[in-house]
């Protein structure tokens, strides 16, 4: 049986600890992947990895290492994107909000259109502020996420 793993595009992601706990909880190793040196429980589930500063090296680490067992949570939609091409079992925002096949291709386009706004000086306000609600949803999400990907592995 093959175990479910978690990979955690870490620079900024706000959901860390509840990450730990739910890896803890469901004895699931966690790879912590980031561009800077920060800290990570000693413990022998959680596993830091820490890439080059250059552009995407984080992302690029995470989508070589995906298959059909990894939880992926990342912010990054064109991450999610390679993720989900690559046969990840479940790509989750910190928010709590699934990346799925269906969504994505909306999500790409969504995030290409504000870019191109904010290139022609168009001033777009950002994500709403993380909140309580947001990281009670992932927590629920990566735990469903988790328990699906065990199961299917049996």
């Amino acid at each position: 049986m093959v175990q479910p793993h978690i990979l955690v595009d870490a620079d900024a992601c706000p959901v860390k600890d509840e990450i730990y706990r739910v890896a803890w909880r469901l004895e699931v190793p966690v790879t912590v992947v980031s561009n800077a040196h920060f800290r990570v429980p000693q413990h022998p589930l959680v596993e830091r990895v820490v890439v080059s500063d250059g552009f995407d090296a984080a992302d690029d680490w995470i989508a070589e290492r995906i298959d059909a067992h990894c939880v992926v949570v990342t912010a990054d939609i064109l991450l999610a994107d390679r993720c989900l091409k690559a046969g990840a079992a479940a790509v989750i925002a910190p928010n709590g909000k699934p990346f799925t096949t269906a969504s994505i291709g909306n999500a790409v386009a969504v995030r290409a259109i504000m870019s191109d706004l904010r290139a022609g000086g168009d001033r777009i306000g950002g994500p709403p502020p993380f909140s309580r609600e947001d990281r009670s949803r992932f927590l629920s999400a990566l735990d469903a996420a988790l328990v699906k990907a065990r199961r299917s592995t049996l």
